[in-house]
């Protein structure tokens, strides 16, 4: 390997171990100790063949915006899926799905 980078979340708890503050450093991203409302890690365990995740939200991040957040990240899956699988039917469906996501939270304004 010729050159290596570091994402680093750091997690501030309460007396009963929930986030309180979550901050975020990105060097080579240009992000420095930035503040985050909610993480959301899916890290893939080849040997094991599954999913490994960490979900975290701070507890004064609203449920308006935990909402959008959720529905966001759902259109950036669809969009990392086509890219890396190239199945546009799939991904087809997945955009459908995200439409009607935004629609049922009245996230879209029609």
């Amino acid at each position: 390997m010729s050159k290596t980078s570091e994402i680093k979340v750091n997690i501030a708890l309460d007396e009963n171990n929930v986030p309180e503050k979550l901050t975020w450093t990105a060097q080579d991203g240009g992000v420095n100790n930035e503040e985050a409302k909610t993480v959301l890690l899916s890290i893939w365990d080849a040997k094991a063949k599954e999913t490994l995740r960490i979900d975290l939200w701070t507890k004064d991040m609203p449920v308006d915006e935990m909402k959008i957040f959720f529905h966001q990240t759902l259109v950036a899956m669809t969009d990392t899926f086509q890219r890396a699988t190239g199945d546009e039917k799939m991904a087809g469906a997945m955009t459908d799905f995200c439409d009607y996501f935004a629609e049922k939270l009245e996230l879209k304004k029609e």
